[in-house]
């Protein structure tokens, strides 16, 4: 079974309690679970998978944690990894850039030797733009805690069953 860690950057609580539903619905296969301000360069280094999450932050920005780690991440060599992304955002208040801040891991991680997961179709959302998007799907889970919480836990838990046959 591939070694698995769940990284997340939350400054309202949504992103790491989201984290932790998904940490749940991955307990068989025993994922690690660290918040981005706390980790090293060995976290992301000595687990097959990785899961990353990321809130975003006013007008698209990336979420203040993983901004700050930004420039040791862009340096690791993920090479091998398979990586899935979350990442929560505002689709009321913030349309034209919800969840931008997943859009930003994901510009970080097409271009490396990594196998993406977890893609979700963008159509069951309602939302004006947003960078996470590419051929109509989101590059990961998009959810909205604000608007749309009835529809976090269903949408992680199909997610997660989405996934799992990639983390085997």
């Amino acid at each position: 079974m591939k070694s698995i860690i769940i990284i997340y950057g939350s400054s309202t609580d949504n992103t790491r309690d989201a984290a932790e539903q998904i940490a749940k619905k991955l307990a068989d296969f025993s994922p690690e679970i660290k918040d981005v301000a706390k980790v090293s360069e060995e976290d992301f280094l000595k687990h097959d998978v990785l899961i990353l999450g990321t809130s975003t932050m006013g007008i698209g920005d990336l979420q203040d944690d993983w901004d700050t780690y930004l420039p040791k991440f862009q340096k690791l060599d993920l090479s091998g990894k398979t990586v899935a992304l979350f990442g929560l955002g505002d689709s009321a208040g913030y349309s034209d850039s919800f969840v931008d801040g997943m859009g930003t891991l994901y510009k970080e991680l097409k271009n490396k030797d990594v196998t993406l997961i977890g893609k979700v179709l963008a159509s069951d959302y309602s939302f004006d733009e947003s960078t996470a998007v590419e051929g109509g799907s989101f590059v990961g889970l998009a959810l909205d805690a604000d608007n749309e919480h009835n529809k976090t836990a269903p949408r992680i838990a199909a997610w997660v069953e989405a996934i799992k046959p990639f983390l085997k």
